[in-house]
């Protein structure tokens, strides 16, 4: 996944997240909050592939 779907992922998951806040909608925070971490991850684990790619170029 790329880095750009990652930040997407995050930016929806928060905006889940303040909207079951809103609401006071536990389920939809919580998704919301999943959706976040899960968008973090995936990002990071891009940095690293992209840290290897680079280290191997060399």
């Amino acid at each position: 996944m790329g880095k750009a779907k990652a930040k997407m992922e995050q930016m929806k998951g928060k905006a889940k997240e303040r909207v079951g806040d809103a609401t006071d909608d536990r389920s939809m925070e919580a998704e919301g909050r999943r959706e976040k971490t899960v968008g973090k991850v995936r990002e990071a684990a891009g940095d690293t592939v992209e840290g290897i790619k680079k280290g191997r170029k060399k």
